[in-house]
C-alpha cells in the first residue's frame, strides 16, 4: 500500500488494536484423529474480527481446500489482541489437537504496543520450535507497522519473520496483506481488519505455502 495510505491508518491502528476487547473464536471440539487437522494460530486477524462468523480467513481456506479435494479440517486458534507471548502462553491448547500443519499469524499487536523486539523474536522462536519438535509444519505469517513508528523499528520488525523463518526452515507469508489494501472493500472501516472479501484474499495469498505441505 502507498505512504499514505499507511500514514491514514496509523493513529487508527494504535488506538483500536490497544483498546481491542479479548475475542476468541469459538471453542471447537477436537476434530476426529482420522482428519489431519490445520491449525490457524493468531490474533484478530485469523479470529475474524468484525466479520459474521464463517469469513474470516480460516473458513475461506476450508472451502478452498475442500473444493480442490483435500480432506483436512481448519480449526481457528485465533484470539483478539493476543501478542506473540499470548501465543506462548496457548501453545498447549494447539498442541493437543496434534495438527498436521499450524499457521502462525503473530507479532502485530507486538509491533504496535512497542514491544521490544527481542521479546517478539524470542516468542515466536519458542512457538516455532515447539511445534516442529512437536511434529507439527509450520507456515509462518509476517505484517509490516504503520510508518510513523520509524524505520530502523519497522525494519527490525520486518526482518523479524525473515529471520525466524530462516532459522526454522520453515515458509514465510512476508506480509499476509499483500494484495489486499490494494482492493476496494477489502478492509473494514478501521482501516486494520479484512472484511469477508479480505478474508477470502488472505487466505489466497496462503495458498501457494499450503498446497505443497498436503496429501489429498
Amino acid at each position: 500500500m502507498s505512504a499514505p495510505k499507511k500514514s491514514c491508518l496509523a493513529t487508527l491502528m494504535t488506538a483500536l488494536i490497544l483498546s481491542l476487547p479479548l475475542y476468541a473464536a469459538q471453542p471447537h471440539p477436537v476434530p476426529s484423529r482420522s482428519v489431519p487437522i490445520i491449525d490457524c494460530f493468531g490474533d484478530s486477524i485469523t479470529a475474524g474480527y468484525g466479520v459474521e462468523p464463517g469469513h474470516a480467513y480460516p473458513d475461506y481456506l476450508q472451502s478452498d481446500l475442500d473444493n480442490r479435494g483435500y480432506h483436512y479440517k481448519i480449526v481457528n486458534s485465533g484470539v483478539s489482541g493476543n501478542t506473540s507471548k499470548d501465543g506462548v502462553d496457548r501453545l498447549k491448547d494447539v498442541l493437543r489437537l496434534h495438527p498436521t500443519i499450524v499457521i502462525v499469524e503473530f507479532g502485530g499487536n507486538d509491533g504496535l504496543r512497542g514491544i521490544p523486539i527481542a521479546d517478539t523474536r524470542r516468542n515466536l522462536a519458542t512457538i516455532v520450535s515447539t511445534l516442529l519438535q512437536a511434529g507439527s509444519k509450520v507456515i509462518l505469517a509476517g505484517i509490516s507497522l504503520p510508518p510513523n513508528y520509524g524505520a530502523d523499528y519497522i525494519h527490525q520488525f520486518d526482518e523479524t519473520y525473515r529471520l525466524t523463518a530462516a532459522k526454522f526452515h520453515v515458509p514465510l507469508l512476508p506480509m499476509l496483506y499483500a494484495n489486499v489494501y490494494t482492493v476496494p472493500g477489502a478492509i473494514q472501516e478501521d482501516g486494520i481488519h479484512p472484511t469477508a472479501k479480505g478474508a477470502q484474499l488472505v487466505a489466497d495469498n496462503f495458498l501457494p505455502l499450503l498446497l505443497p505441505l498436503l496429501r489429498k
